[in-house]
């Protein structure tokens, strides 16, 4: 094979390989030779059939074949005899006027790894900003679960409904005089103002008493996930059982035991524990950003732009995603054209921190064992429905680059762990707003040291969400709520999942949209009482 180079520019290189056509031809004779023993053909005796005519019958497949593997063995002799580390799948093309025989040229374009000098890693120093859990916060979270556990008691048959107050109604939904199903419930709880019911259903139960009957005619929204009912007007038979008002939810473990825990100890031992992880996460944001910042600082070396781009394509597309979401599309979109450049530079940032952490785990043997690579893949499985998780499994195992996708965020947060044990670290007790605010300081850092971009105001970082014990909120599922405004823009911070504090790391295969239940594309069906789907959003 002759190997010609075509371009070296920076880490991109080109090539021209050309493989003799007497070596494709013997290639093949070599094939014909090993199958010619077992063709049968009438007038031949097993085993004896002329390798001509073995030839004629399979030449073009066996000459696709070794066309196939003469590629690939060329591309690999290739990287081993120029000692090239592909930063991408090189890209490979055969020339449109090859014919059997005739010699094969390909040409090779491909963008290289830069050679990264092995960080110092000696010397490094980091603050550690800590929080720790007060029994005042351990409170206020016992105050917001009672807050949005309520419990409610019957009014006086009186009592008209307000804002705030709980009715438990039976309802019969029909479109010009015909029910349709799904539609009709019995002893529903629905809250005056809470916005569970598709628009105009709970306003025009307002002032209704118990035992009252009321007929209300709503229209269906437009995107309602029932095609046959968007957009149309329905009239709904409502009977008022019962008017409810709060009643006072007392912190008391009797309140723990409705929640499934033994007392108000045990509740407050848990939301202890999960205000001490979140607050642990942000520290090590917190740290990690400083230990980054201080990595990239130090390093500016070219970065493969196959790379970056590939990576900028996520942080795009997840941006667009966000923006389509938005009240304003348009408006979305053209703000974070107006910053196009800045993810550019996140991207840039990701790709550089990501070749240069990968540096130093191999440079002091930081591995992902196979254990942690089988819980990765069972992991990664339950995504998918559990008839495909067996084939996921199977192709994360048969392919390299899968693999390498699931491993590469793991291996990254094992490096950084590694470099918070090298690090000299000192730690100082804070707030979480003084937490909050340094994280958000670094960011803002950050964003002072991007090129001649356009800069932005900062946002203000939305602080973890609190645990399902915390929240406690009996919330509807986004599709049983009422539009709800949605941010004009993205912001860069949120959209990127903090990419610019992120090292590039190959993402795992998009797992497939589950498939949709029957529920989901229709209001409900009798079941329990608590449903109120036909009304929903």
């Amino acid at each position: 094979m002759q190997i010609t180079e075509t371009t070296n520019e920076g880490l991109k290189r080109g090539y021209k390989l050309t493989v003799p056509a007497k070596d494709i031809d013997a290639k093949v004779s070599a094939e014909v030779k090993k199958l010619a023993p077992q063709v049968r053909m009438p007038g031949f005796r097993p085993g004896k059939v002329p390798a001509n005519l073995v030839r004629k019958m399979h030449g073009e497949q066996m000459h696709a074949q070794v066309m196939n593997d003469t590629i690939r063995e060329s591309v690999d002799n290739l990287m081993r005899e120029k000692q090239l580390r592909p930063a991408m799948q090189p890209k490979i093309d055969l020339d449109e006027s090859y014919e059997q025989g005739k010699d094969v040229e390909l040409t090779v374009e491909l963008e290289i790894l830069p050679k990264v000098e092995t960080p110092d890693i000696d010397g490094l120093k980091l603050e550690k900003l800590t929080v720790p859990v007060t029994d005042e916060q351990v409170d206020e979270a016992i105050g917001q679960l009672t807050a949005n556990n309520k419990s409610y008691k019957d009014a006086p048959k009186s009592k008209k409904a307000a804002d705030g107050d709980q009715l438990i109604i039976d309802f019969v939904g029909s479109i010009d005089g015909v029910e349709f199903e799904g539609g009709k419930a019995e002893g529903a709880p629905l809250v005056i103002g809470s916005g569970q019911f598709i628009p105009g259903f709970e306003e025009q139960l307002t002032g209704v008493k118990t035992g009252e009957e009321k007929t209300i005619t709503v229209t269906f929204p437009e995107d309602y996930q029932a095609t046959h009912l968007a957009g149309k007007a329905a009239q709904f038979a409502v009977t008022v059982q019962q008017v409810k008002v709060e009643d006072e939810t007392k912190a008391d473990d009797e309140f723990a035991k409705n929640l499934g825990l033994e007392s108000l100890n045990k509740l407050k031992e848990l939301l202890r524990a999960q205000l001490e992880q979140e607050t642990a996460g942000l520290t090590r944001t917190q740290m990690k950003r400083a230990l980054l910042d201080q990595l990239a600082s130090g390093h500016d070396f070219a970065v493969p732009q196959g790379m970056v781009e590939a990576e900028f394509e996520q942080i795009w597309a997840q941006l667009q995603q966000e923006a389509s979401q938005s009240d304003d599309p348009a408006e979305a979109m053209k703000e974070i054209e107006a910053e196009k450049d800045d993810y550019r530079h996140i991207a840039e940032r990701r790709v550089r921190l990501g070749l240069l952490l990968s540096e130093i785990g191999q440079s002091n043997g930081v591995e992902v064992s196979g254990q942690e690579m089988s819980m990765l893949i069972q992991q990664a499985a339950q995504q998918y429905r559990a008839e495909d998780r067996e084939r996921f499994i199977q192709y994360v195992q048969q392919e390299p680059m899968a693999a390498a996708q699931l491993r590469a965020p793991l291996y990254e947060d094992k490096v950084v762990d590694f470099l918070f044990d090298k690090a000299e670290v000192t730690e100082r007790e804070v707030t979480r707003e003084e937490l909050e605010a340094a994280i958000e300081a670094d960011e803002d850092a950050e964003e002072a040291k991007q090129p001649a971009t356009k800069k932005k105001a900062p946002a203000k970082k939305t602080p973890a969400k609190k645990a399902a014990a915390e929240k406690g909120e009996d919330k509807p599922s986004e599709e049983a709520k009422p539009a709800a405004k949605k941010k004009a823009a993205p912001k860069k911070e949120a959209a990127a999942s903090e990419a610019a504090d992120e090292p590039a790391a190959k993402k795992a295969p998009a797992k497939k949209a589950p498939a949709k239940s029957a529920a989901a594309e229709k209001p409900a069906a009798k079941k329990a009482p608590a449903k109120k789907a036909p009304a929903k959003k």
